[in-house]
């Protein structure tokens, strides 16, 4: 059994490196053909093996994929809104500390996160049954706590125009069974392909990087991002619908405001908490709040204490892996980018997005991608928050709480 877990954790680490690097390819695509290939698997190993494996690979790719949001401005749910402060690091030659401070907040989070397990295990059950009933307007509230914090009324106008829309566009894409994989073109559209749009029509030049072992971020500031990481991320993994993007804004609210260094680590941790603390929804209240936990659901059914504590090991020991591995392909990239010509590769990128969007999702993934992009151009237009784009999540999931 235990060269078993050995090779899970190794295996799921490798697939990890697949799925955070390349655009496209998620976690849930992987996890969704393990589920469908179990019958086999089972027949060679154990669930709690293969649900190893998984965790394994969820926690790798929470540290990796912040690598294509920085680099490419390629994001997924998880990274959205890094793109927009590793967007702005590249262009000041500091994308490998961008790395850098998030992968730092994703492996404090992994840390955090296990040891505080006890106090969640013990404090989700509750909180869960007091709000219950009240999660559709707790979303709602969220919104509309965004939308006001713009600094005007003309920016609050728009920012509640962009979350009217994207709810719109998202509650008709996920009402649409025809459309397979929808996150992908709806989200590249609204933060991806709507960003180096942008960049193109600057004309980016992108400096030589700068690579160093050193980042100097205080203790204060750590502690700072990571308990309001740890927070928000604990808000993501029992409230459906609420992503990292709208949670970073209710982080640092909390906590204070927080500059470029100290966004990133918490964009990093709440990534990373939420796939922690998403296996102790699924043990404390039985329910799965990601595609990876889902199938770790399927394929497990309920939880013991012991398959959560080895899942959390696993996990502990891939991020040990994620780290160094992390370091390793910023280096890469860095040493890439500066000799490429960032318009052709933007240019690049987009074809490959719409390449993808089509493959994955056919003529209606590209329509999303092309009406999504529209409606991402609009914040880059405007000058106001693109978190606002989230409403393509949080209004879906209000309209099916509230009604």
């Amino acid at each position: 059994m235990f060269i078993e877990i050995v090779a899970a954790i190794l295996l799921g680490v490798l697939a990890g490196i697949v799925t955070g690097l390349t655009p496209g390819i998620h976690i849930n695509l992987v996890a969704l053909l393990l589920l469908s290939a179990s019958g086999f698997l089972l027949t060679y190993t154990s669930t709690i093996v293969l649900c190893i494996f998984i965790i394994s690979m969820a926690t790798t790719h929470t540290f990796l994929d912040f690598i294509p949001s920085i680099f490419l401005g390629v994001p997924d749910a998880e990274t959205a809104l890094a793109v927009l402060p590793g967007h702005r690091m590249l262009l000041e030659g500091k994308a490998f500390e961008a790395v850098k401070l998030s992968t730092i907040g994703c492996l404090f989070a992994v840390i955090t996160s296990i040891a505080s397990a006890p106090l969640f295990i013990f404090i989700l059950p509750f909180i869960y049954n007091l709000i219950e009933s009240f999660i559709g307007w707790i979303l709602l509230g969220i919104v509309i706590f965004m939308v006001m914090k713009e600094p005007n009324w003309s920016n609050r106008f728009w920012a509640g125009f962009v979350v009217l829309c994207s709810g719109i566009l998202g509650y008709i894409v996920f009402d649409t069974p025809a459309i397979k994989d929808p996150l992908f073109p709806l989200l590249s559209g609204l933060f991806g392909v709507s960003m180096l749009i942008g960049s193109l029509s600057e004309k980016t030049v992108v400096p030589k990087q700068r690579i160093t072992e050193e980042v100097v971020i205080g203790k204060k500031d750590l502690a700072k991002s990571v308990s309001a990481g740890l927070f928000s991320g604990g808000m993501t993994s029992f409230l459906p619908g609420l992503g990292p993007a709208q949670a970073s804004i209710i982080g640092s609210f909390l906590v204070g405001k927080l500059g470029t260094c100290c966004f990133l680590i918490l964009m990093g941790a709440i990534g990373t908490v939420n796939m922690i603390l998403s296996l102790l929804t699924l043990f404390t209240i039985e329910k799965a709040r990601n595609g990876a936990v889902l199938v770790i659901q399927k394929l497990a059914g309920s939880l013991g204490i012991l398959d959560i504590s080895m899942l959390m090991l696993g996990s502990l020991v891939a991020a040990g892996f994620a780290t160094f591995l992390s370091m390793y392909f910023a280096r890469i990239f860095s040493n890439i980018i500066e000799k490429v010509n960032y318009q052709i590769l933007s240019s690049a990128i987009i074809l490959l997005i719409v390449i993808l969007a089509f493959v994955f999702s056919g003529w209606l993934g590209f329509l999303v991608l092309f009406v999504s992009t529209c409606l991402g151009l609009i914040p880059v237009c405007l000058g106001i928050g693109k978190n606002h784009s989230m409403g393509c999540l949080l209004i879906p999931v209000i309209i099916y709480f509230i009604s």
